[in-house]
């Protein structure tokens, strides 16, 4: 099982990777749920994170707030993937949507293509396209190479156990496509009974381990 540990900074990175963490999701703020960190956290964090044999996720977002981007926050955003891929970073999170709170393709597209070769990741954000168009947003991201996506299933504001129908449903959904990364409300004491009832081997968390 691939366990990802979000972490805020470089602080915990250490301890998350002595307890077992294969992968950090890295961010600053994450009081605003993530924002891009310096250039010099993640440096540093990539730097010893390889050398522990850990990969890293860097999120890719200028502020808090929703996903709704302007065209100076795209271009900082694309210059933050740039310095991602010149550091080596194994893989970047992002998200853009448009105020009907679907896929900001256009963006969406240049932020794919600025990441040049880097696994893409679309985060939380996807929670807030309807139900209803998840399918669709699916396959969208799936054809332009995004190879996870983290979910809660729904509202934050929802315990994860209450999430799993709707997970199993974005799980069948994107078999064959990409990854369902369940998120949210995971811990090292309920990632295993999750695991087996979604059938699933990855999932995300600031506690998903217990260090």
């Amino acid at each position: 099982m691939i366990k990802e540990v979000c972490v805020e900074n470089f602080t915990n990175v250490p301890a998350a990777i002595a307890a077992g963490a294969k992968r950090i999701e890295l961010n600053d703020n994450l009081t605003a749920g993530g924002t891009t960190v310096s250039r010099g956290v993640l440096a540093e964090t990539t730097q010893y994170a390889h050398e522990h044999d850990t990969s890293v996720v860097a999120m890719i977002r200028p502020r808090g707030g929703n996903f709704v981007y302007t065209d100076t926050e795209l271009k900082i955003m694309e210059a933050d993937l740039f310095e991602a891929q010149a550091l080596g970073v194994d893989a970047v999170t992002f998200g853009a949507l448009t105020d009907a709170n679907w896929l900001d393709t256009e963006a969406m597209e240049n932020l794919i293509a600025a990441a040049g070769g880097m696994t893409v990741v679309m985060h939380m954000a996807f929670d807030e396209i309807p139900a209803a168009r998840q399918g669709e947003a699916i396959d969208w991201l799936a054809a332009h190479g995004v190879e996870r996506i983290l979910t809660h299933g729904g509202p934050l504001s929802a315990p994860i156990t209450a999430m799993v129908p709707h997970l199993k449903e974005l799980t069948q959904l994107a078999a064959g496509k990409l990854t369902i990364l369940p998120g949210g409300g995971i811990t090292a004491e309920n990632v295993d009974a999750l695991a087996e009832d979604l059938g699933l081997q990855e999932f995300h968390g600031t506690k998903v381990l217990a260090y």
